[in-house]
């Protein structure tokens, strides 16, 4: 009888994961890829007949050059986000349970307020009359206000605020499954803490570095509201393209194109991802 009941649910739920799939991710990407291959309309936005020209338009110097800067932006971003969140995650999964499930806590706890909040509530610390200045100022480190705000570091302090937590999440869940024998066996072969860190920590936990640099530099590339309130109109992201792509320039099939670019650039970030898996599972000991 329990068998007859849980066949129909089973098959309910394959159904409604299926559908969902089909209706909000498959078929909205697929028409993101026919918009991209179609011509702009000052009428109707899109109109045949189709072509590539979207995909040249790519390739010009001027938004070359701003998805060169905004791939500059954020893999400063995924690099600071590395190197804080590595350590931490280390020092967390050595920690008890209680304190693992506090600092994990509180580690969420801002994603509790909305980004667009937490970003003017950064601009206000690093504005020219902010908290920043004002304390320095007060302390008489410096005798005028540093220009913080509307720089590139101002939007890369911004994104490494925003996304860090995405970096340490997947690190921690490696090191917490990071078999400790492991490592006792290094140290008992005779390496030393660097050679065990370089030639059995990094290698076993790479997975959980590409999976938190895969979820840090391509949001870092598409959050556009960053840009806007934290680097003025000079230091644009490729979400800041899409965005006055379709709202302002009205050319969709450009900024449909520049999207499928994202699109690609996760697809190969989540290749390796999965290559980095399949190679750790073939070299790890039986």
């Amino acid at each position: 009888m329990h068998r007859v009941l849980q066949q129909p649910f089973k098959t309910a739920v394959l159904v409604l994961v299926w559908g969902w799939l089909l209706l909000l991710v498959l078929t909205p990407n697929l028409l993101v890829v026919g918009a991209s291959m179609m011509t702009r309309d000052p009428g109707t936005f899109l109109s045949l007949p189709l072509n590539l020209d979207s995909y040249r338009q790519l390739f010009d110097p001027l938004y070359l050059d701003v998805f060169l800067s905004s791939l500059y932006m954020a893999g400063v971003t995924t690099f600071f986000c590395l190197l804080i969140g590595y350590p931490f995650a280390w020092a967390l999964s050595g920690l008890g349970k209680q304190r693992q499930t506090l600092l994990i806590f509180l580690l969420i706890v801002p994603f509790w307020t909305n980004s667009l909040v937490r970003t003017y509530a950064l601009k206000l610390l690093l504005a020219t009359n902010g908290l920043i200045n004002n304390v320095l100022m007060g302390a008489g480190i410096i005798d005028e206000p540093l220009k913080m705000l509307y720089t590139e570091g101002a939007v890369i302090i911004g994104l490494v605020y925003l996304l860090l937590p995405f970096m340490i999440l997947p690190l921690y869940s490696v090191f917490d499954d990071l078999r400790q024998e492991l490592l006792m066996a290094s140290h008992d072969l005779g390496a030393g803490k660097l050679s065990t860190f370089l030639h059995v920590t990094i290698p076993l936990t790479l997975p959980g570095v590409l999976a938190g640099v895969m979820l840090v530099l391509l949001p870092a590339m598409g959050l556009f509201f960053v840009a806007d309130i934290l680097g003025g109109s000079r230091n644009l992201l490729v979400g800041n393209v899409i965005k006055n792509q379709f709202l302002d320039a009205r050319d969709w099939p450009f900024g449909a194109a520049a999207s499928i670019l994202l699109t690609v650039a996760m697809a190969v970030l989540l290749f390796a991802h999965k290559l980095s898996q399949r190679r750790l599972g073939e070299e790890a000991p039986t």
